[in-house]
């Protein structure tokens, strides 16, 4: 009767999952197999998508760009918000802090406001015409620093990824933060009593305790930033400009799977795109697991 109480509790779960999920899943990697022909007949074609994107000029430059710019995306977001949310946290679970709950709020309330707005919030104040971000460095005395970054090459995805960064800080604060609390005091109190200091006892106590969610806050920031597409189609559209130079895989998938203004999409090629989006974060998250994961598990042990 136990048995079936266990399939019973977990039919709903396993079915959402399935009809979701998996099963979007594996009918994504079947299509990625076949190509269609000018009537719009589907026929096996093995490997020859990922081929064409991979070595083909007109589809691997636009595969690679995009590679190369998710990898920078993820990298802004790696090495200036989890540090940020590291630092915050840290702060935050000092005793003592005054309005320590209302800093918690306001940090993490821009990760509950959707996308769109945000990427719409961001362009009225970094535009040259009418936003304020001119105004404000000018009466601060940086009126000569300020350029149109959202509209030059070199500097609109990393705007973007600073964006990213300010919208989505809260969520690695939080983690931290949790795992902060979670560290037993009568280490830190005995720690104190020894007479280390403040900064030795973070360093040498409460940061190797919370390695395993520094990786966790790693691994879901490397998955969310390989699967980012809201914020550069919120701003920059499809077409990820300037000149493709905020295209990343997302809209890349995008504009290949539905296609875009003189783009004809193809189901096929998209599926191939979307493919090769998910063995990335697969290897990712398998070498993550492998090389850093296990280590942490004998740390811990």
């Amino acid at each position: 009767m136990k048995r079936w109480h266990i399939v019973l509790f977990l039919a709903p779960a396993v079915l959402i999952y399935s009809v979701f999920s998996a099963l979007p899943l594996l009918d994504t990697l079947r299509l990625g197999f076949y190509t269609t022909n000018d009537a719009g007949v589907a026929h096996f074609s093995g490997f020859s998508n990922y081929f064409t994107i991979l070595t083909d000029p007109a589809w691997s430059s636009a595969f690679w760009n995009a590679m190369g710019n998710n990898f920078k995306f993820f990298l802004i977001h790696l090495l200036i918000q989890n540090p940020i949310g590291l630092i915050l946290a840290t702060f935050l679970s000092l005793k003592g802090l005054k309005f320590a709950r209302q800093y918690r709020t306001f940090i993490f309330l821009p990760t509950l406001l959707s996308v769109v707005i945000i990427g719409f919030i961001w362009q009225l104040i970094l535009s040259p015409l009418w936003g304020v971000s001119e105004s404000i460095l000018n009466a601060v005395g940086l009126g000569a620093y300020f350029q149109p970054w959202l509209g030059e090459e070199g500097s609109a995805l990393i705007t973007l990824a600073l964006i990213s960064v300010w919208q989505f800080v809260g969520i690695p604060m939080m983690l931290i933060y949790a795992a902060l609390l979670a560290v037993p005091e009568d280490i830190v109190e005995a720690a104190y009593v020894e007479g280390a200091s403040a900064w030795r006892i973070f360093w040498e106590i409460k940061l190797p305790l919370i390695l395993p969610t520094l990786g966790l806050v790693t691994i879901l920031t490397y998955v969310g930033n390989f699967n980012a597409f809201d914020l550069i189609y919120s701003v920059k559209g499809a077409i990820a400009g300037p000149n493709y130079s905020t295209d990343i895989l997302g809209t890349l998938f995008y504009r290949t799977f539905f296609g875009y203004q003189s783009q004809i999409g193809s189901p096929t090629m998209g599926a191939a795109v979307a493919t090769l989006m998910f063995l990335v974060i697969l290897c990712g998250v398998g070498a993550y697991f492998y090389f850093v994961q296990r280590k942490l598990t004998r740390y811990e042990l």
